[in-house]
């Protein structure tokens, strides 16, 4: 563990945390919200969230969110944990960011083998988590496990972190998969505790400073099978020992969710301050006013793109629905033929209209939710822009919420995860049946960084 775990929380947010993870406009969210409300100036003028604030994080239930229920989370929903990032990044989407990835990244150890899980959470489910999603770095096949080498950058979390989780391509000596699979995996996630990485501070951004998205260092360092599991796994939603839906639901369909809901909040914060700017004068001119309308109704239905994108993730999948959107992928995250056969024979073997109804509505899904975030972000960054470019000169003094809010917001609009082109054209390429055409990759070309 490493040092955030000493400082005092009591008076900054709920002390031991809750059973249950976060719950959309509860007292945990609340609280967090709060602290980070205290210390939202300091986090984006020093580029750091406080300790206080690291410390609420875990303490408020983000970090447990997805945590199995065995080893004391609450593998609880999409839903729910949408609704309180935003609520926090109504105040500071930098730790918004950290709270959802801190969700997010910890949901990544429910794939690991039984042991692996066990160690993660040795220490409790509110362990700190960061993910490297990007492939990188290299993993040499040795007795027992791998030996892990490399960099990996914009890792979101990492300087706070108590484990992390870091995506490497398996070199071609990397015979097997060690979750059991019979085909030798292209790449894979390995967990190291915070004495096998070191973390270098690369990350200096426009917006969403405080995300801690830095570079993760690991010089060498050996990984026993138990604590790998191979990339397709995770794309696919293959948990290891757990039923619950948060974990069968492959990574494509709920990754943006999570990258959108800071930027959900961050608008929501700036149509506020408007609001609130607006008040405290005169009603304004007409420009204004139209100003504050119109942001708002497009955080409204950014809003509602997020919520349907995350009732489809706490709904679950069908079997082997992912395996079909996948149809016609090539490259490294592939879904290989032999598993798109076997998901589509399950299927037509039911002789079941109902079954294949499922399926096909679980394919429309998983291209429909990527295409949902990536226009809720843009709904999102044009509502932002306009109230910065609608508050002239005053917009531009350090400080002022909407000027935040506008570079927090599009700076999480470039995540490579919230492009629209690549997910619209995915989502149109699906309505058209148009055939082989490459799908997209199961998890975001762009690792936790904003």
């Amino acid at each position: 563990m490493n040092g955030r775990t000493s400082t005092p929380v009591a008076d900054e947010a709920v002390a031991g945390g809750p059973a249950d993870g976060v719950v959309a406009g509860g007292p945990e969210a609340g609280a967090l919200a709060a602290v980070a409300g205290r210390y939202a100036e300091r986090a984006d003028a020093d580029g750091v969230l406080a300790p206080e604030v690291v410390a609420a994080v875990a303490a408020t239930g983000f970090a447990r969110h997805f945590v199995p229920v065995r080893h004391g989370g609450a593998a609880s929903g999409f839903g729910s944990l949408l609704e309180a990032v935003a609520l926090v990044g109504e105040q500071c989407a930098s730790t918004a960011w950290c709270a959802a990835l801190a969700a997010g990244s910890a949901r990544l150890g429910a794939y690991l083998p039984e042991r692996g899980q066990a160690e993660l959470w040795n220490d409790g489910p509110d362990t700190l988590v960061a993910a490297g999603l990007i492939p990188s770095g290299r993993a040499v096949r040795r007795a027992g496990g791998w030996w892990l080498t490399g960099e990996w950058t914009y890792t979101s979390g990492a300087d706070f972190s108590d484990w992390v989780l870091l995506c490497a391509p398996v070199t071609p000596d990397g015979t097997g998969a060690a979750d059991g699979g019979a085909a030798p995996r292209q790449a894979g996630f390995f967990a190291l505790p915070r004495a096998d990485y070191q973390v270098r501070r690369t990350w200096r951004s426009l917006g969403m400073r405080a995300t801690a998205s830095d570079t993760v260092v690991v010089t060498g360092a050996a990984v026993p099978d138990h604590r790998s599991v191979s990339r397709e796994r995770i794309y696919r939603g293959e948990a290891a020992g757990s039923a619950a839906r948060c974990h069968a639901v492959p990574l494509r369909v709920v990754s943006g969710l999570l990258f959108a809901a800071p930027a959900l909040g961050a608008a929501a914060g700036a149509v506020d301050a408007w609001r609130a700017r607006l008040s405290g004068e005169s009603p304004g001119g007409e420009r204004a006013r139209l100003a504050l309308a119109r942001s708002a109704g497009e955080v409204d239905a950014a809003r509602l793109l997020l919520r349907r994108a995350a009732e489809v993730g706490d709904r679950g999948p069908a079997a082997g629905a992912d395996a079909r959107s996948a149809a016609g992928s090539t490259g490294p995250d592939a879904v290989p033929d032999t598993a798109l056969d076997t998901a589509l024979e399950t299927v037509l073997d039911t002789a079941s209209d109902t079954a294949l109804d499922v399926a096909l509505d679980a394919a429309l899904d998983a291209v429909r939710n990527p295409r949902d975030c990536a226009l809720a972000v843009e709904l999102l960054l044009t509502a932002t822009d306009r109230l910065f470019r609608a508050s002239g000169t005053r917009a531009q003094a350090p400080g002022d919420r909407v000027q935040r809010a506008w570079r927090d917001v599009s700076c999480v609009a470039s995540h490579v995860a919230l492009r629209f082109e690549s997910a619209g054209l995915q989502y149109a390429d699906h309505l058209l049946g148009v055939p082989g055409v490459p799908g997209v990759p199961g998890a975001p070309s762009g690792g936790g960084g904003a």
